[in-house]
């Protein structure tokens, strides 16, 4: 899987994050495992 530009990655182990600043093929990577891509946080109302 390619790294996609703007997300951002986290380290299951260590709690490390990483954003994409740059999209390409390839993986990162952290602790020796792939690193996994988090989801998106859902934005607070303002009602």
């Amino acid at each position: 899987m390619a790294s996609q530009l703007g997300k951002r990655y986290r380290c299951a182990k260590c709690g490390t994050e990483a954003l994409c600043t740059k999209a390409g093929e390839g993986n990162l990577s952290c602790c020796g495992e792939a690193m996994q891509a988090q989801e998106a946080r859902p934005v607070p109302s303002s009602d």
